[in-house]
Order: structure tokens, then C-alpha cells, then sequence
């Protein structure tokens, strides 16, 4: 399970990475428009501040989850996996919101959501079989 978990961590970092991307450096250019719906060149310059901040927070999520997956590899499992349910549970809480706030984004909020709840749900299981014990 504690493999499992790390590697769903490592992937929901991967992911959010990628968010990041696209929300802070591709903000404007017309692919990353598309996925985000969003309409125009001057509505994705309008929001680009916005985006440019957002893509932070994901960025800074996926550096939790992949030190917390570094950490638990090179043997301390407490501090990794407090970092991993910490980063993945904000990202799992995160599309959440995403798919609460707004039906149409449900495919989104499961892009954003899914390898976060694996990652949290094995870690969980992993905590309570005692697999996380240095």
C-alpha cells in the first residue's frame, strides 16, 4: 500500500506541475485557453494575475506531496507521509471546491482530484497497517 500511495503522490504532484504550467506560464496561449474555457485572449489577459497566483498554490502543493514521497523514501515516513496527507489532502479538498462551486467542472475537479485520493486513502491505509513504522 505505502508504494501504491507514494507513487499516486508523486503523480498528483506531476499533475499539478503540469496546472501550474498552464495557469502561470501558458496562461494566455490558445491551447491552455481552450481547456480552461476560457473565451478570449482579452479575458485570459484580464485574469492572468489571477491565474498567475493560482498556478502558485498548485505548484507549491505539488512541492509538499514530492518532498513528503522523497522524505518517506529516504526513511523518515512521519515527516513524509505529514507532508503527503498535508499536499494531497489540500489538492483532494481542492477539487472538491472545484466541482461543488460548479457542476461543469466535474471532468476538472477528477483530473485534479483523483491521484490525490489514492495517494490519501493508501497513505491512510499504509498509517494504519503499521507500514509507515521507520
Amino acid at each position: 500500500m505505502l508504494v501504491a500511495a507514494l507513487v499516486f503522490a508523486a503523480l498528483a504532484a506531476l499533475v499539478h506541475v503540469y496546472i501550474f504550467i498552464l495557469e502561470s506560464l501558458r496562461w494566455t496561449a490558445e491551447s491552455t485557453r481552450r481547456t480552461f474555457g476560457i473565451p478570449s485572449l482579452e479575458v485570459a489577459e484580464t485574469t492572468k494575475s489571477l491565474a498567475f497566483n493560482q498556478g502558485f498554490y498548485n505548484l507549491f502543493l505539488a512541492i509538499m506531496a514530492g518532498v513528503g514521497v522523497v522524505l518517506t523514501l529516504a526513511g523518515h515516513p512521519a515527516v513524509g507521509a505529514t507532508l503527503i496527507f498535508a499536499g494531497a489532502g489540500s489538492m483532494l479538498l481542492a477539487a472538491l471546491v472545484l466541482i461543488t462551486s460548479d457542476r461543469t467542472k466535474l471532468r476538472a475537479g477528477g483530473v485534479q482530484g483523483s491521484f490525490p485520493l489514492l495517494a490519501v486513502v493508501l497513505l491512510g491505509i499504509a498509517a494504519a497497517t503499521g507500514a509507515l513504522a521507520a
